[in-house]
């Protein structure tokens, strides 16, 4: 079972605002379990800090802005890219302005800096959100659309297709977040001429130059215009007629454009809150979409905030019911789990198949049968037992009692073929023989029933 990760100490990074052209500072530090990526505006009166989720994104000009009490924070989306991309769950992002430092257009330098303080693995144990069906979003004015798909790991795709003749089409691929660095981080952001004079008038980009933008002349426009665009940006006047990719260093890649759009959506995902399974694929995407996009996924974790395990029958169990028989001092009809088929280090998982056949039909009810609630809280408290007993040497010699049930909720009847899937994790250390767990039953992706409770291992006379 992963844990979560923060950085081993502190780091800052200082340069100019693309937007504002202020000297800028962001330190990104440590920060405890469960703390996620928060960031702090130090040069405001009571320092107010601002949670990096996507339901605080205020505006997607040219960057993602969270915004809250007024207070905003903007060009965030490549250092939360280098954190997320490291696996880092939690830190504490200080900044000194409205933004942070644009440094060269890439997330190169954030990523330089992780790996240099290094990161360490804390105590809680990370919480990812498994795609489980296919999510997508459309924006059919702009025809972006992002979808994502049930996959064993976090991977992206994105294309991109400009009305352009030096980048008409494009795509990006990252298979493996462990690659960031040599594939995707110092690809660096990118502007068009034609949208450069709207941009400064709209007051942005006051710090944009070629030190850190990839500027691209794709549609010819007069040399008068193009001199007076030459001139706002302190560059040598060029040949109007002469077409192509303006820059003080060449590509990094072909599609350098393609790979930043990578790198901004992983930026922007980050937002979510928890770090996803699934497979993202990613066409025309901007800022706008991917935020609408990273919103909806919240919603679908807040539907789902407790997720059903993955259960394939076709896989071998860990305990099968021999197995179990021989640590459960329980017996038919009494024994109630079939089988155990995970176990990680605070939490086990169980399933129980319920059969027309359960002797407690005939009585609950012959014509409307429905399993008891007391039989589910005791199968949960049965599977969390044989995690207690997997804990101590010999579990043969040792049994397992309850101490107190709280918290019991029943949210939907189970009936004769349901497949009841247990998870069971650990509140607190087992200490003195004693556990204190909280168990979720589940048929399909529904909760049906959900319990707190203690028990207690106790040696056999």
């Amino acid at each position: 079972m992963l844990k979560q990760k923060t950085l081993k100490e502190a780091f800052s990074l200082k340069g100019k605002g693309l937007h504002t052209g202020l000297d800028l500072t962001v330190t990104f530090n440590p920060a405890p379990d469960n703390h996620g990526y928060k960031i702090q505006r130090v040069d405001l009166e009571g320092q107010p800090i601002i949670d990096a989720i996507a339901d605080n994104v205020g505006e997607t000009t040219r960057g993602t802005v969270l915004v809250k009490n007024g207070i905003k924070v903007s060009t965030i989306e490549h250092g939360l890219a280098a954190l997320y991309a490291f696996g880092i769950d939690n830190c504490l992002i200080q900044v000194d302005g409205p933004e942070f430092p644009i440094l060269d257009g890439s997330a190169k330098y954030y990523v330089s800096e992780i790996e240099r303080v290094g990161i360490v693995e804390q105590e809680a144990i990370k919480d990812f959100y498994i795609i489980k069906h296919k999510i997508e979003f459309r924006d059919e004015a702009t025809g972006s659309f992002i979808t994502v798909l049930p996959d064993d790991n976090f991977s992206l795709n994105v294309l991109v297709s400009y009305d352009s003749t030096i980048i008409p089409n494009q795509f990006a691929t990252l298979e493996d977040m462990s690659k960031f660095k040599e594939e995707v981080s110092a690809s660096r952001t990118f502007v068009f001429v034609r949208e450069i004079e709207p941009l400064l008038n709209a007051g942005l980009i006051k710090g944009g130059d070629l030190d850190n933008a990839v500027v691209i002349y794709e549609r010819e426009m007069s040399q008068e215009n193009l001199d007076k665009l030459a001139d706002l940006l302190g560059v040598p006047h060029m040949d109007a007629k002469h077409l192509g990719y303006i820059q003080h260093t060449p590509l990094v890649w072909p599609n350098e454009c393609a790979r930043h759009k990578l790198l901004d959506v992983i930026g922007d995902l980050a937002l979510v809150g928890k770090p996803i399974k699934g497979r993202i694929v990613a066409t025309r995407p901007g800022h706008t979409i991917n935020n609408k996009f990273a919103r909806q996924l919240r919603k679908e974790i807040r539907q789902h905030e407790i997720q059903a395990p993955n259960y394939d029958c076709n896989v071998a169990p860990i305990m099968d019911v021999n197995r179990i028989r021989e640590l459960l001092p329980h017996r038919y009809p009494f024994q109630l789990v079939d089988k155990v088929i995970e176990i990680g280090a605070n939490y086990i998982v169980g399933v129980k198949n319920v059969t027309s056949n359960e002797p407690f039909f005939q009585g609950h009810f012959p014509q409307e049968p429905v399993m008891p609630g007391v039989l589910q809280v005791e199968a949960m408290a049965q599977v969390g037992g044989l995690f207690v007993l997997s804990s101590v040497d010999d579990p043969e010699r040792y049994s397992t009692y309850f101490m107190k049930i709280d918290g019991v909720k029943f949210r939907q009847k189970v009936v004769p073929g349901d497949t009841l899937v247990f998870r069971v994790e650990l509140l607190t250390p087992i200490r003195r023989g004693i556990a204190t767990m909280k168990g979720y039953v589940f048929v399909g992706e529904k909760v049906v029933c959900e319990a707190e409770f203690m028990a207690q291992i106790v040696k056999n006379k």
